[in-house]
């Protein structure tokens, strides 16, 4: 069987860069709570005439396919994970097909996977490079959530979180054993979809007398629920994250007969640095092995693994035989990780 390797990382954010003290002109928060509850300090939105989230994950892909010395006609596949398509359907994925200039009509798979998606689009292109069925996939995370936000008092629990952004790998087959990905652990709990969610409108309705229709997923309709933005129950999503976190990376670490005294970085979903913070000290793993950039961009969701992975290549910090654990927890809920060799 072959193993799948990342040759190639890139990324790309929007240049508009939206601050704490920004947004207190416009909801009643502060720069204070924020960076205390979330550690952010910083985020970006798209120019809705400038980005896609489509268009951010093929900047992405190009700087990714470069840095691997390989064109779009070199793709095999591609699977993009995003939880904010430019259309309900289709999915991102063709559109990069057409935009990036790929000759062939190869295939393209969407994932929907939230802040995990990134990893679970990783895992299934590693399956189709494993058993021999391409040889090199593009794997994008991409999300515009600005447009998706509440920006008001009403919604700052949620909106002062997101940003924008993409980041996409380049993964390709290898026959040298011991390298590369070396195993990927997917997880979900669908008890709690509606703790993180937004609603879908089409599960929402009136009948002919104005009142609010109850559905299965919607029980305790309330008028609330025509909002559909982003609703979150903060405390409940943090105190399984830290759990699931740090089972999922003993789960990828114990498949491997490795312990966390092996790694050389722990690559976590940017939800929350308090999350980050507490899963480091858990697992005892010093600064320099532990990368952050929430402080940043914020959670930009499927983005996040992939664009620390980009910033990583640049700075020189991914080295030979370097062992890598990537982790995810978010809404569904699900969570996953993977284990790369370099």
């Amino acid at each position: 069987m072959y193993s799948s390797r990342i040759v190639g990382a890139g990324h790309y954010v929007p240049p508009k860069v939206v601050t704490n003290k920004d947004l207190e002109k416009i909801m009643d928060t502060s720069d204070e709570w924020i960076r205390e509850r979330s550690g952010i300090e910083e985020r970006r939105f798209v120019d809705i005439a400038e980005d896609t989230t489509a268009g951010m994950g093929v900047k992405a892909a190009k700087i990714a396919l470069e840095r691997a010395g390989l064109t779009p006609d070199d793709i095999d596949f591609i699977v993009f994970a995003t939880l904010s398509p430019d259309y309900f359907f289709p999915g991102p994925g063709v559109t990069v097909q057409h935009e990036l200039g790929c000759k062939r009509n190869i295939g393209a798979l969407d994932v929907r996977n939230q802040c995990s998606g990134f990893i679970y689009a990783l895992s299934t292109a590693d399956q189709f490079i494993k058993t021999g069925m391409y040889k090199t996939i593009l794997v994008i995370g991409s999300e515009t959530h600005s447009n998706g936000l509440d920006l008001s008092t009403r919604g700052r629990a949620v909106s002062v979180l997101f940003g924008d952004g993409a980041g996409a790998v380049v993964l390709q087959r290898s026959e040298e054993q011991g390298k590369g990905i070396l195993s990927t652990h997917l997880h979900s709990q669908g008890e709690f979809a509606d703790v993180l969610c937004v609603r879908a409108p089409g599960n929402v309705s009136k009948d002919a007398n104005g009142n609010l229709i109850k559905t299965k997923y919607y029980p305790n309709m309330e008028e609330d629920a025509f909002n559909t933005t982003p609703q979150m129950d903060g405390q409940l999503v943090f105190k399984n994250a830290i759990i699931r976190f740090t089972e999922v990376i003993n789960e990828a670490l114990e498949a491997n007969n490795l312990s966390t005294n092996d790694l050389d970085m722990f690559v976590p979903h940017q939800a929350n640095l308090r999350i980050t913070q507490f899963v480091q000290k858990k697992m005892q793993l010093p600064d320099e092995k532990v990368y952050s950039n929430i402080q940043r961009y914020g959670n930009t969701t499927a983005a996040t693994i992939p664009i620390i992975l980009s910033e990583l290549w640049e700075q020189g910090r991914i080295k030979e035989n370097d062992l890598f654990v990537l982790a995810a927890f978010g809404s569904g809920f699900t969570w996953a990780s993977a284990l790369i060799r370099w």
